[in-house]
């Protein structure tokens, strides 16, 4: 089955793995110049590249944006509700956003009906700042002469060894898409021989194909688009170390794992267990008893990620049940050869943005604004990034854990602890929430043909 690459927009299929992007926000003022302000954009395709460019374009618009820029109600009326309703209501309903989540906390111009269009600009060189800052700065220039407003402006940057905030090699395990090119043993759907995978319907992120209950959307104007949720995410790197060491020493005293460990080598087995990766990248599944410490080099560039769970670990005594990949990529894990998650798979994207707090400090006088810019596309947001969030990264219950919560996320209202399978079994006390939402928008990434016919005069 051949996708028409051409036609899909790069950031959806394409992991463009550059180490800058400006996300920016913009207000429409009014239908024409928020049109013609889109018609002068040139967006990055999915299609293969002969030579890396030096910066990519790409858009996605909010439901408030599709109405700003004159969409027929009655469209608007058929589009799916999760993405209709206000993303505040649903993020304080579904997401957990509340406390120091609540969207009254968030930054100024998410989540609100002033947000219309996201541009995202990436850039493929770190040190070749000048073109991407000038692509930022023409295209700031090009919305004032329109009449938009940007109403919110975030600058993200990779880190040092591929790694995210709290230390992990990040964008591990995205799914297989059948149709968008070469595909690698784990990350699609495991067949029924226990040995083989195959790709993941493209429906399941591409609006228009086949999804894997075999339904097409036929809706024009999502044919070749996908859905996006972008979400800003505050992360406290110094309490998430201090309750991971402590929890190391706790671990120690209940299981007393043989040969003894030191504190560093322990800080990294929690880690590995809490995650269900090393924080290089490597799968816990694969290698459960690599305790070194030392694991804070460079990322595995392309680590293995061909296994399972029901039939190797269904007790979860190498991979915790509660781990944070077995809860947003089951696999197998809640049986039947993965039919119960084969529906609720994401593409993940996003980056770091924030200076990186230096290695083993655990307290911080003045706390940083830094975090992850986390975002994630599927063809439905309610099925497929709430379920994840929502039903398996907040609640146990699909993992027959009860109230347990996903460590990352911390807890303040569940159970308390994350258990962590073995003989004896530990109880990891739940820490604080050290993930705290900053803004969250729910957009729409058209197809290039279907943009270019909502926006033509």
């Amino acid at each position: 089955m051949a996708l028409e690459l051409a036609d899909i927009q790069g950031n959806i299929l394409r992991g463009y793995g550059f180490p800058r992007a400006a996300y920016l926000f913009f207000e429409v003022a009014d239908t024409a110049s928020g049109r013609a302000f889109l018609r002068g954009l040139t967006i990055t395709p999915a299609t293969f590249w002969e030579r890396k460019p030096k910066t990519t374009t790409n858009v996605a618009l909010t439901f408030a944006g599709l109405r700003a820029l004159g969409l027929a109600e009655d469209v608007l009326g058929r589009l799916p509700e999760a993405f209709r309703q206000p993303v505040r209501e649903r993020a304080r309903a579904l997401l957990g956003d509340t406390g120091p989540s609540a969207p009254e906390t968030w930054v100024e111009g998410l989540g609100t009906h002033r947000s219309h269009i996201l541009v995202t600009i990436a850039g493929s060189s770190k040190e070749d700042t000048g073109s991407f800052e000038s692509v930022v700065a023409a295209l700031l220039e090009t919305a004032k002469v329109h009449g938009l407003e940007l109403v919110h402006r975030q600058n993200a940057e990779a880190l040092e060894k591929r790694r995210e905030h709290f230390g992990w090699a990040d964008g591990l395990g995205q799914p297989a898409v059948e149709g968008a090119g070469e595909s690698r043993a784990g990350q699609g759907i495991p067949d029924e021989d226990g040995i083989s995978w195959r790709d993941l319907k493209a429906g399941e992120f591409i609006l228009g194909e086949k999804d894997e209950d075999e339904q097409t959307v036929l809706e024009p104007l999502l044919c070749n688009g996908t859905y996006m949720v972008y979400r800003k995410l505050y992360q406290d790197v110094a309490q998430f170390r201090r309750a991971l060491y402590a929890e190391g020493a706790r671990y120690a005293s209940n299981v007393q794992p043989e040969p003894p460990l030191d504190g560093d080598q322990l800080y990294e087995l929690m880690a590995a267990k809490v995650v269900g990766r090393w924080r290089d990248g490597v799968a816990i599944e694969l290698a459960p008893h690599r305790a070194e410490s030392g694991l804070g080099g460079q990322a595995e560039e392309d680590p293995d990620n061909d296994f399972r769970y029901f039939d190797d670990d269904n007790a979860g005594l190498r991979c915790p049940l509660g781990a944070h990949i077995r809860r947003t990529n089951p696999r197998d894990a809640l049986g039947w050869h993965g039919e119960l998650s084969k529906s609720h798979r994401i593409i993940r994207r996003g980056m770091p943005y924030g200076k990186p707090l230096p290695p083993k400090v655990y307290e911080e006088d003045v706390k940083e604004d830094r975090g992850l810019i986390f975002i994630c596309l599927n063809a439905d947001i309610a099925r497929q990034f709430e379920v994840v969030q929502a039903l398996w990264c907040s609640d146990g219950n699909a993992f027959g854990l009860g109230d347990d919560r996903d460590y990352l996320l911390g807890d303040n209202t569940g159970s308390g602890k994350m258990t962590i399978q073995g003989d004896p079994p530990h109880f990891a006390q739940a820490q604080p929430e050290v993930v705290l939402t900053r803004g969250c928008e729910y957009l729409l990434v058209p197809g290039i043909s279907a943009l270019q016919k909502l926006i033509a005069k």
